[in-house]
């Protein structure tokens, strides 16, 4: 017999979803984020300036969707960046640096042909909620 799962809808006031889609979904303790833009959460535009304080917000974003599920940047166990030009990397790197100070969680990039909204940058993530204790492999 199947046991029972929780999932739970994450949201936030400030972040309205830009389609048929939740901005997060807790299946009891991993939390699975949608892609995030560079929307400022008070106005709801993109904010401006490019790929760094685009991403920036974006991280800014996933802040604020993993603390309504309890959880801060150190529960992040996978990433994927999605760029409008690949060249914005090592800026894009800088940034990430500030958010996910080490234990790095998984990551993907690519550039892509377009992102919603004339986006220059989004981002997804998984994390897990709870404690979390790291153990380092060699």
């Amino acid at each position: 017999m199947a046991s029972n799962v929780t999932r739970t809808f994450i949201s936030s006031p400030f972040l309205k979803p830009q389609g048929p889609y939740s901005n997060g979904v807790l299946v009891d303790n991993t939390l699975y984020l949608s892609g995030q833009l560079g929307f400022d959460q008070k106005t709801g535009q993109l904010v401006a300036g490019g790929a760094v304080p685009e991403f920036k917000q974006a991280l800014d974003n996933i802040g604020t969707l993993l603390k309504a599920a309890g959880g801060d940047y150190t529960n992040v166990v996978k990433t994927t960046v999605f760029l409008a030009d690949i060249n914005d990397v090592d800026a894009v790197n800088n940034v990430y640096k500030q958010y996910f100070k080490s234990n790095y969680p998984a990551r993907a990039t690519f550039q892509v042909v377009a992102i919603p909204k004339g986006g220059k940058v989004q981002i997804e993530a998984i994390a897990v909620i709870g404690n979390i204790t790291n153990v380092n492999s060699s």
